[in-house]
């Protein structure tokens, strides 16, 4: 179907930060399967942990135990504010599953009229009805019918627009820490504070999705970790399976005690191959100095991108973001920046808000990220030549 407007590219291999064509042309992948393949292409640990399973079995569903789903949620719940997990396929399904747990919490709790979730603008949750509803854009609900009912809709950073739409018949809060698809905008933490103390006064749950800016790609394992504040809820995907498809929705114990036997499922979720994969990613991500890594390199890149901003203010009106979760905000169009990066050899994303996202994955190095940089000066320099 013609449901994407392909670049007319083909890779044939990757190795680490790179991506090559059958006729030797070499890209720097910044784009990272748009936030996926957190740990490079062809990461000699991951991928001896798919071969080594391959070997094995790879699906036999959800009617047995599957070991290395229990080893996956004990290592997730040990190093996050969770009690339990559930695993699926992709982010859309991960804040599905978090949007029917907020509302069987309200509903075992005797409240099955607080269905409703309020939503920031500028958020995406995902392509299904209830994911798009949730989204809110009319971009991505066009065309699509009736708008699922459930979701309101207020201002990023706005707490008063936030409060006022609180009703009897709301049961949550829904929020990205760092908006990516919304064109990299990190929330402030003293706004996710105020959100979960709105949430306690009024028995609402506070779901984060991390599906983009988790895993890491904040140079924490979690972004909602550099607020201090913790969720009930929370989606994650996209880097967990580091390029392998997979899901998951971490709760807390109390957020999650009406998910009893049959109340939600998948076939293929959790499957023992995706298991694999992601115990791999976690195996490197946990390993010491690790994220420190990420975090300082980060923030060396952040501060040439601010640089490079500020010499070119034709080109580039600002940069922003969290970790290696970062963008440019364009005076040019962002479609155009795109195409000529790649032109130059750098692969980035387009994004909200005129905004151009640059996502390396985690194990970068300080050489590439000079690459990039330089990339993107002789990109500006020439733009008006």
């Amino acid at each position: 179907m013609p449901n994407y407007a392909r670049i007319d590219l083909a890779f044939s291999r990757g190795e680490g930060a790179y991506l090559f064509t059958d006729d030797g042309r070499k890209f720097l992948d910044f784009g990272s399967g748009i936030a996926v393949t957190a740990l490079g292409h062809a990461h000699p640990h991951l991928v001896a942990a798919l071969k080594a399973q391959i070997d094995k079995v790879w699906h036999v569903s959800n009617l047995y135990r599957v070991p290395g789903q229990e080893r996956l949620a004990a290592r997730l719940v040990e190093h996050s504010f969770a009690d339990t997990a559930f695993f699926c396929n992709s982010g859309a399904e991960a804040n599905e599953a978090g949007i029917k747990i907020v509302r069987k919490f309200q509903a075992e709790n005797g409240h099955p009229e607080r269905f409703r979730i309020i939503t920031l603008e500028g958020a995406f949750h995902g392509r299904t009805l209830a994911t798009l509803a949730a989204t809110g854009s009319e971009k991505y609900l066009k065309g699509f019918g009736p708008k699922t009912d459930g979701f309101d809709q207020v201002a990023f950073g706005n707490l008063n627009e936030l409060r006022a739409a609180i009703t009897p018949g709301t049961a949550g809060i829904l929020v990205e820490p760092v908006q990516g698809e919304g064109g990299i905008r990190p929330a402030s933490a003293d706004y996710l504070k105020a959100l979960r103390t709105i949430a306690d006064e009024f028995g609402l749950l506070l779901m984060f999705d991390e599906v983009q800016c988790g895993m890491g790609r904040s140079g924490k394992l979690f972004a909602y970790e550099w607020s201090g504040v913790a969720p009930d809820v929370m989606s994650l995907a996209k880097g967990l399976g580091g390029g392998f498809p997979i899901g998951a929705c971490l709760a807390t114990e109390r957020a999650a005690a009406g998910m009893i036997a049959g109340s939600h499922g998948t076939t293929f979720g959790g499957n023992p191959l995706a298991m694999a994969a992601a115990n791999a990613v976690l195996d490197v991500m946990l390993e010491d100095g690790f994220l420190e890594r990420v975090d300082k390199l980060a923030r060396g890149f952040r501060a040439k991108l601010d640089a490079l901003a500020a010499r070119h203010p034709k080109v580039f009106a600002d940069a922003r973001g969290s970790g290696l979760l970062l963008g440019l905000k364009c005076v040019v169009p962002n479609g155009d920046m795109q195409t000529r990066l790649r032109e130059a050899g750098l692969l980035a994303v387009a994004a909200g808000e005129n905004v151009i996202r640059l996502l390396p994955p985690l194990t970068v190095d300080q050489a590439e990220l000079d690459a990039a940089l330089d990339m993107l000066e002789r990109v500006a320099r020439n733009w008006f030549a």
